[in-house]
């Protein structure tokens, strides 16, 4: 176990997408963790201490310390490692084989196709040095391209899986909220709401669940706080 007897130690806080997520998946499990900031602003996502447990040098990083302290990266295979280990009574996962395979399959989608996306469109309108109006406007446009996939089976079904809330749901949170709240609110021609209708009540839904709307709290406070130090 950690020093403080919690079973799990996730590096990366919850200003992070990625770490984000496994965060909104430990708390909807009843799972007990610490978490571990790594300042990325200062590297040290890069650093031997934490590479020694991650090689990628990107976060998140969970341990289980009741598992011989099995440590794991990449946050889709850390959602599916609790999801196979630690939600037998199948609360956010499925027991359909089929099901089971297409809940895989959204997790890829958003890893490859949300994630990446959303993330260089908020890189290019906030963080790169030079205003560059194609790269921004490529990345929107990828964005609303994964809004129009998302959108084509929500308006059919309430989850993305299984009739249920899964951990393919939970995954996009941290992602469709930067798209939402930021990516997408200067866009005059674009309103999610209306255009986007099924996955704009979705994301509210998943928003407003109480182990979701805690973490996003504690995120947005984290955020502002880095926002006034660094000004």
């Amino acid at each position: 176990m950690s020093s403080s007897g919690k079973q799990f130690t996730l590096y990366g806080d919850v200003a992070g997408p990625n770490p984000l997520k496994v965060a909104i998946v430990l708390e909807e499990l009843g799972l007990e963790y610490d978490v571990v900031s790594v300042d990325i602003f200062k590297n040290e996502h890069k650093g031997p201490e934490y590479t020694k447990l991650n090689p990628n040098g990107r976060l998140p990083t969970l341990v289980d310390h009741s598992n011989g302290d099995f440590t794991i990266w990449e946050s889709g295979a850390i959602l599916l490692y609790l999801a196979e280990k630690y939600d037998k009574e199948h609360k956010l996962s499925v027991a359909d084989e089929g099901d089971k395979f297409h809940l895989i399959q959204w997790l890829f989608f958003q890893a490859s196709g949300q994630g990446p996306y959303f993330g260089q469109a908020v890189w290019f309108m906030r963080y790169h040095p030079e205003k560059i109006p194609s790269a921004i406007e490529r990345y929107q446009k990828e964005i609303l391209r994964v809004l129009g996939v998302l959108e084509s089976v929500l308006s059919k079904q309430e989850w993305l899986v299984g009739g249920k809330l899964t951990i393919a749901d939970l995954s996009f949170i941290p992602w469709n909220g930067a798209a939402i709240d930021f990516v997408l609110a200067g866009v005059e021609s674009v309103n999610v709401e209306k255009e986007y209708p099924s996955v704009y009540k979705w994301h509210k839904k998943l928003t407003q669940r109480s182990a979701v709307a805690r973490l996003l709290e504690i995120r947005n406070q984290h955020m502002k706080a880095h926002s006034q130090a660094s000004k």
